[in-house]
This record gives C-alpha cells, sequence and structure tokens, in this order.
C-alpha cells in the first residue's frame, strides 16, 4: 500500500497552475545527530515528501513551470558506493529522473551553479522562510543577485511568499490514497489500544503497555509511534503530553492512552481512558460520561459547512455544564465560558487536523472572525477532556475542589473523516462505551 507516483505527479502540476511564473523550492528536512556520531531515523519533511515521495536527506526540490525543458528538478546526493556502505543506497541522479520523475536532477553540490537558471524568468520565488537559517539565507542571497541585476535585464522575481498558504490547502483535503494510508494507520493505532487494554494490570509499569503498544506499531508494517507514546496512570493523566512512562500502575488507577501509529508518513491519533481493575469509582465514572457525553455530542457536529470552531464550542458547552452540575463549577453558563473560568479542568482546544503531520497543516481560520467551513476529505481529531490535578487552583470566585475528585484525568479522542453528507469515525474499533470496558 501507498501512493502512485502519478500521484505525486498530479500535486506538482496542481501547485505549478497555481504559482503561474513562480519557482518554488522545497528543501529536505535535515539529519539529527542522537549521540556523537549515531543520528536518528531520518524523517523527511512532511512538504517535500507530499510533493516528491523522496525519502533522502540533503536534497532540494524546485519546481520552475516556466522554464523551457525542466519543470520539476531535484539536486541530491549523487551515489556514493563507500558511503553507501555505512549509510544505506542513494537513488543518485539518474534514480531521481527515473524513480521520481524528476525532468532534471544534479548533485546537490552543484546547487548555487544550477539555481539561478530557474529563478531568472521566474516572476516570484515561492519559499517558506524559518526552518533552516543557513538555507534561508542561500535563498535570499540569490534573490539580492538576481534583484541587483534586475534592472539591466527587466526579468527576475520581485518577491517570495510563503509556499505554505498555496500548497496547505492542498494538503488539508485527502484523496483517497491518502485515506487508504490515513486507515491502515488508524487500524494498526486501534489494534495496539486494544491489545493494551487487554495486557494491563495493577503492578505493570507504564512503560510496560507502552512496549506492547510499540510493539504493535512495528508488527502490523507501522515506521513506529506517530508522537512520543502517552501512558499515563493515576494522576499522571492531568499531564497532557507525560511521556516519561515510568510509574508502577495501581490497582485503582484510571489508565490515560495517547498513541497513534505512523504508516508511511501517515498518522494514527487515538485517546482512551479506562480503569485499571475494570471498576470505576463514582467521581471517575461521572467525569468519563461527561467526558464521553462531551465527544458524541461534538462529533455529532462534524459535517460539511460547518465552522471549524463548532465542535469545540459545543464540548465546552456540554463539559462546562456538567462541571456545573457535579458542584465543580458555579455560576451561569455563558459567563463562566466567556470568562474561560472552566480552563483550570479543560485547557486545550478540542480537536486539530489530522495527516502527514500529526498536528497537521492547514488554516482554522479565515480572517480574525470568520472559521473555515469543514469540507469532505478533511480529516480531523475529537478530543475533549477533563483534568483534575493533585494540585488544581480554581479561577477566582469558583469552589474548591473536593480530595475525592483529586487526581483524575480523562481524555477520549477519535480521528474523524469529514465525508459527503456527514462524517466517518475512523477509529471506531477502540470500545469508549462503558459497558465495554469495564
Amino acid at each position: 500500500m501507498g501512493i502512485d507516483w502519478s500521484e505525486y505527479r498530479q500535486r506538482r502540476e496542481k501547485l505549478m497552475e497555481k504559482m503561474g511564473k513562480g519557482t518554488a523550492i522545497f528543501r529536505s528536512a535535515p539529519t539529527s545527530v542522537m549521540h556523537n556520531d549515531v543520528e536518528y531515523v531520518f524523517r523527511q519533511d512532511s512538504d517535500f515528501f507530499y510533493l516528491t515521495g523522496f525519502n533522502e536527506p540533503e536534497a532540494v526540490a524546485v519546481l520552475a513551470p516556466h522554464h523551457e525543458e525542466h519543470r520539476f528538478i531535484l539536486f541530491i546526493q549523487p551515489k556514493d558506493p563507500d558511503k553507501e556502505t555505512w549509510t544505506g543506497y542513494r537513488c543518485g541522479v539518474e534514480g531521481a529522473k527515473e524513480k521520481y520523475g524528476a525532468d532534471e536532477a544534479y548533485p546537490i553540490a552543484e546547487l548555487d551553479e544550477k539555481l539561478p537558471q530557474y529563478l531568472k524568468k521566474a516572476e516570484r520565488i515561492y519559499y517558506h522562510l524559518g526552518r533552516d537559517k543557513h538555507f534561508n539565507d542561500v535563498i535570499l542571497s540569490h534573490w539580492q543577485s538576481l534583484m541587483a541585476t534586475y534592472p539591466k535585464r527587466g526579468t527576475g522575481p520581485v518577491a517570495i511568499e510563503d509556499t505554505n498558504h498555496i500548497l496547505h490547502p492542498m494538503r488539508q483535503v485527502k484523496s483517497a490514497s491518502e485515506l487508504a494510508m490515513l486507515r491502515q494507520a488508524m487500524d494498526i493505532s486501534a489494534a495496539a489500544h486494544n491489545r493494551a487494554r487487554e495486557f494491563v494490570k495493577a503492578g505493570h509499569y507504564e512503560y510496560q503497555i507502552q512496549a506492547e503498544i510499540e510493539h504493535t506499531f512495528r508488527l502490523h508494517g507501522g515506521i513506529g509511534p506517530a508522537y512520543p507514546s502517552i501512558v499515563a496512570s493515576g494522576s499522571n493523566a492531568c499531564i497532557l503530553h507525560y511521556i516519561e512512562n515510568n510509574r508502577q500502575i495501581q490497582e485503582n488507577d484510571l489508565l490515560l492512552i495517547d498513541a497513534g501509529c505512523s504508516y508511511g508518513y501517515y498518522n494514527g491519533d487515538i485517546t482512551r481512558t479506562f480503569p485499571v481493575n475494570g471498576k470505576f469509582t463514582g467521581e471517575q465514572k461521572a467525569i468519563y460520561e461527561l467526558v464521553l457525553e462531551a465527544q458524541l455530542k461534538a462529533i455529532e457536529s462534524v459535517k460539511p459547512g460547518n465552522p471549524y470552531n463548532e465542535f469545540h464550542d459545543i464540548a465546552v458547552c456540554v463539559l462546562v455544564q456538567g462541571l456545573i452540575d457535579l458542584g465543580l463549577l458555579k455560576g451561569d453558563l455563558e459567563e463562566i465560558i466567556k470568562e474561560e473560568k472552566y480552563k483550570p479542568f479543560y485547557m486545550h482546544k478540542t480537536g486539530h487536523w489530522l495527516g502527514l503531520d500529526v498536528h497537521d497543516v492547514g488554516v482554522y481560520k479565515q480572517g480574525e472572525e470568520t472559521w473555515l467551513p469543514l469540507e469532505a476529505g478533511h480529516v480531523l481529531t475529537v478530543e475533549p477532556g477533563i483534568y483534575i490535578g493533585l494540585d488544581i487552583k480554581p479561577a477566582e470566585g469558583q469552589p474548591e475542589i473536593p480530595e475525592r475528585w483529586r487526581g483524575i484525568g480523562i481524555r477520549i479522542e477519535d480521528d474523524i473523516l469529514v465525508t459527503k453528507t456527514g462524517h466517518e469515525v475512523l477509529t471506531a474499533a477502540v470500545p469508549k462505551a462503558i459497558d465495554e470496558i469495564v
């Protein structure tokens, strides 16, 4: 399973249509040293990968729709048998044309020499400044040189424009091939969550549950975790990005697992919370039922045409009303929400885009007041939660939290596809109803 090479070509063609007579430049992700002379496993830059499928470091992709011969150019590391013995095979310059469809390819060392021919007739440069300071300087230097000679030639890029605003809307709407990859990532993620729930028992350490989860990812063909796996028992669940995973799990704990598999660079993202011994305390059950109700009602609002923020607003209303009913908040519902006095219990948004990046690219708003309307092909998470930390400090004017509620942290997260008529819960294979998890 994968993305056909023709789809990468179609993506480039679509982007070049938007560029007009511009030239776009994309830099591969850098390598990163783990310790001394050992590198972390390489992970390609998502924009670069989306357009090329090329998975080697030290590369630059250039799109020049105005060029007479070369519209797609790759600058890459050349073949080097000695280095390949140590670090793996390279496709090389010829392979870049034969396998990846480049109209022309050059060794990366020739970038400064060859790049100007693809810029001098461009009306603007499309490039995202900010990720790589050294490479930013390379692009700016070429642009300044071309601007210095512009009066004599009358042609050249008169501006640098960010690629994000033309590329990222394309990435937001998933193709059939991408959805197939996402479904596979989510199916593996679901299998790992279900395995973890079967395996866990009091006395295990959180890292043992993590091991079962990540073993399942690799066993089923995943690259590995889409992000550091969160296995949070007891009050650790009140730490949103808890990744130490070193506590011994106790009999009456809730266990929050936030873990997703990366498959072919596409990612799952699931959170479930359940009682280790199969029995909720009264307080745990009350909070769990509230979070589940908020999630189910939020998911109902995920449909084409609805503004992105609607499902978050619905979740907040349900959570706040529930906390009022439980005596953990007091006052008028609308005032509490307006003044954000619920934030000690619920401090994050209810979802995010999902795709090649776990927190995937794409805007959420169109201007200051208008939220982006959902459309078919969008994939997002819906993940409300309530966190009552041991040291929680209520907002001004709100009641103190009785000890029996402290240490409860619950989040429930699913991955949702916006369809033409509504939505599909892509991670429904992981149970969340109370009668299914106890």
